[in-house]
């Protein structure tokens, strides 16, 4: 539900109680008035979704009242209510930021067309706030491999339903792409798409950007706010790594996906949501409820239909579709004019295993395009990968050999003031495999085939020397 407190200012009697009991019928919670000064105790004490205010009053003129409620931060929407309507009150009162304004004698049905129109609109301006991307782009899914062609297959049949998805896959293969393709195709694509990365957001956090919280309800929480799944209301909500959360909060989900309603932090009043749930994970969860740290009850509830994403390794073909896709995407980015892959850099590329999956390859061609020279062809020099064979390419190099060591004097031909040593060069390779996982520390000692133990006394020593260390990003 998007609203829950609502202010009615009348100091008509019936009108007042008329329009009470109507709002309560529908569960709001009311206040009532029948002055401004009794408005604004309520507005210093709480905060308000909407009021239905007069606007003539005994203590002033309600249109003053909406002027000041406009300068508040976080302001209510206001329906204006008037006994001599005309065009230039309407007008007037628009002007000044009222979202609506009705003429007694109102209807019931009238009120029931502004709740309407008004909770829409609330829950429009509130989730705009959450968006960065827009969800409902198209997207694609790139490949030729057999079981990229069957996985989209399975996103359009289960796309046209309202089912759980659990979808399951390594880092890096492209989960949140499959999520994004499921809601795109949905019937729901037109309504909200509500992101929440479980293992972004701190355990003391998460409950409250899951269910939001109260005013008061903790140090710091200074307003009233909506939770994701009170966003997601009648679309869509991912649950990115869903393997993170701790087993209180596991709890509490599967409370929202079995009865669709949950409290806030800090309130006492069930709030009732309509939500599309998908999730991805890059564990195996049934082991993990073997070994007692995910519930089985919500582990069946959330593998309603499983969604499995290969990784690179297993997409047999698609390495190149994809660099070349990446290639185009990156040297427009970045205002370059790159010929191509050589021979050598392709032969790279297919031989390398990709461990980081399909977002290891997409920071590989980044960084290759803006190490590569305009005119020229990427070589695996610029990728830093070592070709899987050695493979001549007359037209753009004389050997896949030399490609690679002209970039390296030879040592009789360097002073040895010039000779680098180890420690910088293996330095410079440890920022490098850290940049190309975006921080990620674990991701990069696996790559290094090194410790994270090992890495992070790297890592330190490196700090202590001024280098700016990658941190890890969010998804």
């Amino acid at each position: 539900m998007a609203f829950d407190k609502i202010i009615v200012v009348d100091d008509e009697l019936i009108i007042r109680k008329t329009l009470e009991q109507q709002l309560r019928n529908k569960r709001y919670t009311v206040a009532p008035a029948t002055s401004i000064a009794e408005c604004e105790a309520y507005l210093a004490k709480d905060q308000f979704d909407l009021i239905f205010l007069d606007v003539r009053l005994p203590d002033g003129d309600g249109t003053e009242l909406l002027e000041r409620i406009n300068e508040m931060e976080d302001k209510p929407m206001v329906v204006m209510i008037t006994g001599h309507g005309s065009i230039e009150s309407a007008v007037k009162c628009m002007q000044l930021g009222a979202f609506d304004y009705v003429i007694k004698p109102f209807s019931i049905e009238q009120i029931e067309v502004i709740l309407k129109k008004a909770e829409s609109y609330s829950q429009l301006v509130k989730v705009n706030r959450y968006l960065t991307n827009a969800s409902n782009s198209k997207s694609e899914i790139l490949g030729d491999a057999v079981n990229v062609v069957g996985m989209r297959n399975i996103i359009r049949k289960v796309a046209a339903t309202e089912a759980t998805v659990l979808i399951m896959g390594e880092n890096g293969t492209g989960k949140e792409l499959v999520a994004n393709e499921i809601h795109r195709l949905s019937s729901l694509s037109k309504q909200p798409f509500i992101r929440v990365n479980c293992a972004a957001i701190s355990e003391n956090l998460i409950e409250s950007e899951f269910f939001g919280h109260e005013k008061g309800a903790f140090t710091g929480a200074t307003q009233r706010r909506e939770g994701r799944f009170e966003l997601a209301n009648n679309g869509t909500i991912l649950l990115d790594e869903i393997s993170e959360i701790s087993p209180q909060l596991q709890a509490k989900l599967l409370r929202v996906l079995q009865e669709k309603e949950f409290e806030r932090v800090g309130g006492n009043k069930t709030i009732s949501v309509n939500v599309r749930v998908l999730a991805t994970t890059n564990r195996d969860l049934m082991k993990e409820v073997e070994a007692g740290n995910f519930r089985e009850d919500l582990f069946y509830r959330l593998n309603v239909f499983p969604i499995h994403v290969p990784p690179l390794r297993e997409r047999k073909g698609d390495v190149m579709l994809l660099a070349n896709k990446f290639l185009e995407t990156f040297t427009r980015k970045h205002g370059q004019q790159i010929k191509g892959y050589s021979k050598s850099a392709e032969n790279a590329l297919e031989g390398h295993e990709w461990p980081g999956n399909v977002r290891e390859l997409q920071n590989t061609i980044e960084r290759a395009v803006i190490l590569s020279d305009s005119n020229s062809y990427i070589t695996p020099a610029n990728l830093g990968l070592i070709p899987r064979s050695p493979v001549s390419d007359p037209e753009t190099e004389e050997s896949s050999v030399n490609e690679i060591t002209a970039t390296f004097p030879k040592p009789d031909e360097l002073p040895l003031s010039e000779v680098i040593p180890l420690e910088e060069i293996e330095k410079q390779h440890i920022l490098n495999v850290l940049k190309s996982t975006e921080g990620n520390r674990t991701h990069a000692a696996e790559l290094l085939n090194i410790s994270i133990r090992t890495l992070r006394n790297k890592i330190n020593q490196y700090r202590i020397e001024g280098i700016e260390i990658p941190e890890p990003t969010a998804k």
